[in-house]
């Protein structure tokens, strides 16, 4: 077995409104910080994956992605796989 860290971005989809993102634009811009825009918040998730090869952690992980840790009517996922050296 080797072990591999797997680093997962949840987001709002795009046709979702972001409560959360508008209210940080809103206070960025109350702060007199108004070159940024369409402020999204999400999660970013960090596992270590015990597994024989980088497909089976890439499985293992967009299983959890799917089952459990974004909720795919709301959200979409992405992920990155590296073995652990």
């Amino acid at each position: 077995m080797k072990k591999y860290t797997a680093t997962i971005s949840v987001m709002p989809l795009k046709e979702i409104l972001d409560p959360q993102g508008n209210a940080v634009n809103l206070g960025l811009k109350n702060l007199g910080i108004s070159t940024v825009s369409q402020v999204r918040i999400g999660k970013n998730i960090n596992l270590m994956v015990d597994a024989a090869s980088k497909e089976e952690a890439t499985t293992v992980v967009d299983a959890a992605c799917k089952k459990l840790l974004a909720n795919l009517i709301m959200e979409e996922y992405s992920f990155q796989i590296e073995e652990v050296k």
